[in-house]
C-alpha cells in the first residue's frame, strides 16, 4: 500500500490522475440508464413498460444509499487487512438488512403497499413494478460489494480501475441491450432491470478482483491505525445512514410542491430536465471528497487549490447552456425539448447554477467532516437542508405558484447553500 512517505511533495498533477478517472466514471455510469431507456423505448408499450421500471428504479435508489455509503466508509477507516475484516463484516450486515427489505417489499403485502400508497403509482401497473423490483433489489446487493472495494481501490491510488470497471459494464449492457431487441424480447420493464443488474455484476466483479488483488499487499495491522472492531465502524457508519435517510424525504416534499404550483405538469417535467442536466454537469465531481480523504493531511492548501479550480467547471458548463445558443440547441436538439417545455426548463436551469456553485463545496466540507470522524455534523446539515428546503417550499407555493419548476430548483440551491453553511460552521468551531 502506498503511503504519504513515499512522495512527500504532492502536485497538481497527482490530483489530477487520481481524479480524473473517478470523475470520469460518475460521469459515465449516467449512459447506463441511456441504455436501458433507449431499449425499453423500442417496446410496443413504451410508455407504460419505462414507467414500470422508473418506479421501480427509484425505490432502489432509495434502499441503495446505505451500500454506497461502504464506499465512504472503507476510504475513510481501512488502512489494513484488520480494519478491512472490520468493515466487511459490517457490510454483511448491511447487505444481509437490503436484501431482507427487497424480499419483503417483493413478495409480501408491503411492497403493494409501498408502491400504491407512499410512490401513489396507477394499480394497475403495481404488479409490473413488483415484477422489476423483484430483480432490481440484487442490485444493491452487487453495488455493496462493488463499493467495499472501491474503498480498497481508492485508498491505494489505483483509481483507474474504476473507470475500468464502469467501461467494461457498459460494453456488456450494451451487448445485451442489442441481443434483446435484435430478438424482439423487449416485452416489460424486467428487460431493463435484467440488463442493469447484469451491468453491476460486471462492475464489481471487475472491483472485486483489483480490490482483493490491493488487499494482500495491505499489512496485517498498521501501526497507529486503531480500527480493530465493528463497534468503531458502526460509530462512523451510523450518522451517514442517519443522514441518508433524511435527505430522503427532500424528494417528496418536492413533488408534493410541484403538484400545486399553477401548471402542474409543466413544472414536474421542466424541474426534472433542468434536474438531469445539472446532475449530468456535477457527476464529474461528485468525488472530490476522496481527494480530501487521501490527500488533505498530506498538503491542505494544494487540495485547496485543485478543489478551487474543479468547483469553477460546473458552474461553467452550465452557464453556457444558459447563455449560450449551445443550450437551446443542446435540449432541442439533442433532449427534442420545444415550445413552453424549453422556455421553462431554461428558466429553472438558471436557477441550478446555484446548484453547481454550491454543490463541490459541500462535497469538499463533507470530505472533511469524513476525515475528522465528526460525522454527526453531516446529521444536523441534514437536517438544515430539509428544514430550509420545506418552508421555501411553503413560502414560494403561497406567493409564486406561477414560477412553476423554479420553486423545485430554488428549494433545492437553498437547501444546499444552507447545508454547506452548516458544515463550514461546525468545521470553523472544531478547528478551535
Amino acid at each position: 500500500m502506498k503511503t504519504d512517505m513515499v512522495c512527500p511533495v504532492l502536485s497538481m498533477r497527482q490530483l489530477l490522475f487520481f481524479f480524473a478517472p473517478l470523475g470520469a466514471s460518475a460521469s459515465l455510469i449516467t449512459i447506463s440508464h441511456l441504455i436501458i431507456n433507449s431499449t425499453l423505448a423500442r417496446s410496443s408499450e413504451p410508455e407504460l413498460i419505462i414507467a414500470s421500471y422508473a418506479i421501480a428504479l427509484t425505490l432502489l435508489g432509495l434502499i441503495e444509499r446505505p451500500a454506497i455509503l461502504l464506499r465512504h466508509t472503507c476510504s475513510a477507516l481501512v488502512r489494513d487487512r484488520i480494519s478491512f475484516s472490520a468493515l466487511f463484516r459490517v457490510g454483511i450486515i448491511v447487505l444481509s438488512s437490503l436484501m431482507l427489505l427487497g424480499f419483503a417489499l417483493s413478495y409480501t403485502p408491503l411492497g403493494v403497499w409501498t408502491f400504491l400508497y407512499l410512490f401513489g403509482s396507477d394499480p394497475a401497473l403495481v404488479h409490473e413494478i413488483i415484477d422489476v423490483f423483484r430483480i432490481l433489489m440484487f442490485v444493491s446487493l452487487f453495488s455493496g460489494i462493488r463499493c467495499i472495494y472501491h474503498g480498497i481501490i481508492i485508498t491505494n491510488f489505483h483509481t483507474k480501475w474504476i473507470t475500468i470497471g464502469v467501461i467494461i459494464r457498459l460494453i456488456a449492457m450494451s451487448l445485451l441491450a442489442y441481443y434483446f431487441i435484435k430478438t424482439e424480447q423487449v416485452d416489460s420493464g424486467q428487460v431493463g432491470a435484467i440488463i442493469f443488474l447484469l451491468g453491476m455484476i460486471i462492475e464489481s466483479l471487475v472491483s472485486f478482483l483489483e480490490g482483493r488483488h490491493l488487499l494482500k499487499k495491505m499489512p496485517l495491522s498498521l501501526d497507529g491505525h486503531n480500527i480493530v472492531k465493528k463497534r468503531q465502524i458502526f460509530t462512523f457508519y451510523r450518522p451517514l445512514l442517519y443522514s441518508s435517510f433524511i435527505a430522503i424525504a427532500i424528494g417528496p416534499a418536492i413533488n408534493f410542491a410541484l403538484g400545486r404550483t399553477a401548471n402542474l405538469t409543466l413544472a414536474i417535467a421542466s424541474f426534472a430536465i433542468a434536474m438531469n442536466v445539472t446532475m449530468l454537469m456535477n457527476s464529474f465531481f461528485s468525488y472530490i471528497h476522496q481527494i480530501v480523504l487521501n490527500y488533505h493531511r498530506r498538503d491542505p492548501k494544494v487540495v485547496l487549490r485543485f478543489v478551487f479550480i474543479i468547483s469553477l467547471i460546473p458552474a461553467l458548463l452550465l452557464s453556457i447552456l444558459n447563455f449560450s445558443p449551445i443550450g437551446t440547441w443542446f435540449l432541442h436538439q439533442l433532449m427534442g425539448i420545444s415550445d413552453q417545455l424549453l422556455i421553462e426548463t431554461k428558466q429553472v436551469l438558471k436557477i441550478c447554477l446555484l446548484i453547481s456553485l454550491a454543490f463541490p463545496w459541500l462535497d469538499y466540507s463533507n470530505g472533511r467532516v469524513l476525515l475528522k470522524g465528526q460525522n454527526g455534523i453531516m446529521v444536523r446539515s441534514q437536517i438544515a437542508n430539509l428544514t430550509v428546503v420545506v418552508i421555501s417550499l411553503l413560502i414560494l407555493i403561497s406567493f409564486a405558484p406561477a414560477w412553476n419548476g423554479m420553486i423545485g430548483a430554488l428549494a433545492i440551491s437553498l437547501g444546499l447553500i444552507a447545508e454547506l453553511g452548516v458544515v463550514f460552521f461546525f468545521l470553523r468551531v472544531s478547528r478551535h
